[in-house]
Order: C-alpha cells, then sequence, then structure tokens
C-alpha cells in the first residue's frame, strides 16, 4: 500500500524470538479500511494458531492516524479481554498512537509467552525483542525513565505494566509512559502472561499522501470548521465532566489544576494535570521531582470525589494507580465499596483487590469515551468509527463536523482508493458483530 501506511505488519513470537513481515495487502485494507478492523482480522488470523490460551495482543492505527485530521490521534490494541472474555479494542492516545503510525509499522501481532521478562524497542521500522529482567518489578515511571534514559530520547512512548500486571491481577492496566491508558479490559494482565513488560515506541518515519493539497486544503477547513463549535472552546478534564452531569467538578479541580494537555492535533483538550505538592501557578519548572500527576480518565475521579476524597487525595491515588499498574476506575469503585478513603490505605489494597466490576462495562471499546451515555448504537457506530478511521473517541463524539461521508472522503484523497458509505457499514457490523 503506497499512501498512508508504511506498508508493513510485524508478526513477534516471544516464545521463539522470531520477528517475521508481511506487506498491507491493498485489498485487505479496501476491504476493513483499517483500524480495529485489520486488528480484529489480525487477531482471529493468529488466535488459532496461538500456542497459549491467552491469545495474541495486536497493536494498529487508523488510515488517517497520525495526519492533520482534526483527532487524528488514534492507535488501537486489540485483545481478548480477561475481564470480559470478548475480544476487545483499547484506545492509544496522548502520542501514542501518532508515535506508532510513525515507527515503520502499520500493525504489530505480538503471540507467545517469554520464557523471561522481555521489552519491544519499535523504531524506524525496526522491531527488536530485548530483556527486561532489570525493569521486571520496577513501577511504570521507574521503567519509563529507565527506556528514555537508555535511548537518549524522551519523545519514547511507553506501554507498560506495574506491578499489577507483573502479578496477574484482573484489573491489571497497561500505562502510556507515567500516565494511565484507556485500558478498562485488563490488558495488562495479559502483558504479565506473556512477560512483556512493556514496548517502547519511537516515530521518525514518513507518509506519503496521494493528493496532498486537496488533502491539507481540506484538513484545513475542517480544523476551522470544528475550532468554532462550542466544545472546542472548552478545555480539560472537568469541562468534559459536565457530560456526566458532574458541573461542580471544575470547582473541585480548581484549586490544583496547573494545565491541560490534548492528545496529538486534538483541538479538545480532554487531559489535565493537577499539582500535588507544588503550587499549581507555577511558571517555572518544579525543584519538586513528582509535582502532580495528569488526569486522563474521569471516571475514577468522580467516583472519589463521590466517596469522599479531597481532590489532592484522589490525586495521590490515581498517580499510585499508575505507578502499581492498576486501573483507576476498578479502584475507586472498589475502595468506595469498602469505605476507604486514606490514600495510603487504598494503596496497601493493590494487591488484594479483585473484580468483577461494573467500570469493565460491556462494550468491545473502552467504555473510557462514554461520558455517561449509555454504551447505544449510536456510541458504538461512531466509537467503530473513531476505531476504524484514527479519531480520537471522545473528540468524535464531540465534533458532529466530522462527518462519516466526510473522513471517508479524506481517507479516498489521502490513499487514492475509494471508500464507499456502504463499505463502512459493513466493516461496522462485522466489528459490531
Amino acid at each position: 500500500m503506497e499512501y498512508l501506511a508504511s506498508d508493513k505488519i510485524a508478526i513477534v513470537d516471544l516464545g521463539t524470538r522470531d520477528i517475521t513481515e508481511d506487506e498491507l495487502d491493498e485489498d485487505l485494507v479496501l476491504d476493513k479500511i483499517g483500524g480495529a478492523a485489520i486488528t480484529k482480522h489480525l487477531y482471529d488470523q493468529y488466535e488459532s494458531a496461538h500456542p497459549t490460551g491467552n491469545g495474541p495482543i495486536v497493536l494498529g492505527t487508523g488510515l488517517l492516524t497520525g495526519t492533520l485530521v482534526p483527532g487524528a490521534s488514534l492507535g488501537i490494541m486489540t485483545a481478548k479481554s480477561p475481564s470480559t472474555g470478548k475480544i476487545s479494542h483499547v484506545p492509544l492516545n496522548l502520542d501514542a498512537g501518532m508515535e506508532l503510525k510513525y515507527s515503520g509499522f502499520d500493525y504489530i501481532v505480538i503471540k507467545g509467552n517469554a520464557d523471561k521478562p522481555v521489552y519491544l524497542w519499535i523504531h524506524d521500522g525496526i522491531l527488536d525483542i530485548n530483556d527486561a529482567e532489570d525493569l521486571w518489578g520496577k513501577d511504570t515511571w521507574a521503567a519509563t525513565d529507565h527506556i528514555r534514559s537508555e535511548m537518549g530520547d524522551d519523545l519514547i512512548q511507553v506501554l507498560g505494566i506495574g506491578q499489577a500486571g507483573e502479578n496477574g491481577s484482573d484489573l491489571a492496566q497497561f500505562g502510556i509512559n507515567y500516565w494511565q491508558s484507556a485500558d478498562r479490559m485488563g490488558f495488562g494482565k495479559l502483558f504479565g502472561e506473556k512477560n512483556l513488560k512493556l514496548m517502547a515506541i519511537r516515530g521518525m518515519g514518513l507518509l506519503e499522501i496521494s493528493e496532498p493539497e486537496d488533502f491539507i486544503d481540506d484538513c484545513a477547513e475542517l480544523m476551522a470548521a470544528v475550532r468554532s463549535n462550542p466544545a472546542a472552546q472548552k478545555q480539560g478534564i472537568a469541562a468534559a465532566a459536565s457530560a456526566l452531569g458532574e458541573e461542580d467538578l471544575g470547582d473541585f479541580l480548581g484549586p490544583l489544576t496547573h494545565r491541560h494537555m490534548a492528545c496529538f492535533n486534538t483541538p479538545f483538550a480532554t487531559n489535565s494535570f493537577i499539582f500535588t505538592d507544588e503550587d499549581p501557578a507555577l511558571l517555572k519548572e518544579s525543584a519538586v521531582p513528582e509535582p502532580g500527576f495528569l488526569l486522563t480518565d474521569i471516571f475514577p475521579l468522580v467516583a472519589l470525589k463521590k466517596a469522599g476524597l479531597s481532590a489532592k487525595d484522589a490525586g495521590l491515588v490515581l498517580k499510585a494507580c499508575a505507578k502499581y499498574g492498576i486501573d483507576g476506575a476498578a479502584v475507586a469503585e472498589l475502595s468506595a465499596k469498602s469505605g476507604l478513603t486514606d490514600p495510603a490505605e487504598i494503596e496497601k489494597r493493590f494487591p488484594d483487590l479483585k473484580g468483577p466490576v461494573e467500570s469493565t462495562g460491556t462494550s468491545i471499546f473502552s467504555p473510557w469515551a462514554a461520558f455517561g451515555k449509555d454504551m447505544d448504537e449510536n456510541w458504538e457506530r461512531r466509537q467503530a468509527v473513531a476505531y476504524i478511521l484514527g479519531l480520537h473517541p471522545i473528540w468524535l463524539q464531540m465534533a458532529t463536523e466530522l462527518t462519516e461521508e466526510k473522513l471517508l472522503d479524506l481517507a479516498g484523497l489521502g490513499t487514492e482508493m475509494e471508500f464507499t458509505y456502504d463499505t463502512l457499514d459493513e466493516v461496522i457490523t462485522d466489528l459490531l458483530a
């Protein structure tokens, strides 16, 4: 495939340490379009030949990921959820999806189990399996620091687990760098079962566009349109929480809020950085080693607030969750049921926490983007579009300007292929079946 792709699929066998490559077949793209539809196809293809019961983990991006389309930040991880038993899809946001797109691989299939801890180093069209015995036992923050220091690059995106995943917790979550991901499906447990500590991803490649001038002009026009959307005038996790009816979350977080952060090329900043151990109005670099935490998920924050924790204590709990690699929404739900409000006591209970929990939801897509909406057919269809084409799942819910027709037109301009509404409809139906 010539445009909007690297034309490479990597198949990694952790058991044998063999790495093979396939070409991204153009007919597959015409049939499945991209993103979660292809990661699911690859999962199905390699599950039957998988030597162990936990199935493969498949990474991929959408056709539009990493482009100038507003919100084109999404990478996708597909696997069988230990929590629901379903083939499920988790978004890779912040800069992880973009870095994966430019890493030189369109899709990565990870099968088998390593006999000792390993990590994957993905960059420049090269994929290495490296020993990770010196990383095993480290929390996600320490592991991220180690990788970035060893490689000499702070832009490396790290998808990794902490002690929860290593110890096989059903509530284990992989993190993105130092922060919690949208993994509510227990994918962190799969990492641990495979003895896979982390994946380090750096994208230095380029994407060819079939009709670059028209594509860029259309993206600029679309960006101007979405910036006039009232949703794009708001910033931060508290603003997004209004959809949950949590209008006072801004007052709750206000005294600690330092800044807001958007995912790659996304007009709405869904993440907020709070300072728990420093003045949030500080403009210069803090002298405190770990002054705060990036809030990336509304649901655990709201649950901890309702349980009676202060904003600072909620931030401390979620920071501990991120380091340990455990789902913050699950921790918040179980802690509330137990009546726990002391951060130290909540953290002490991490090793003994068990599911099931309601926060996992019932969809094949992470409930991280539900925002109080019922996971009905309309929500699931919009999520499917996001996961297939590579758009931020929360932003796509907000941006009515990003119609399916417009996105398909952009995919056609970028790839020199024709994608019809009927094709998209068939792909979505198959994905949701």
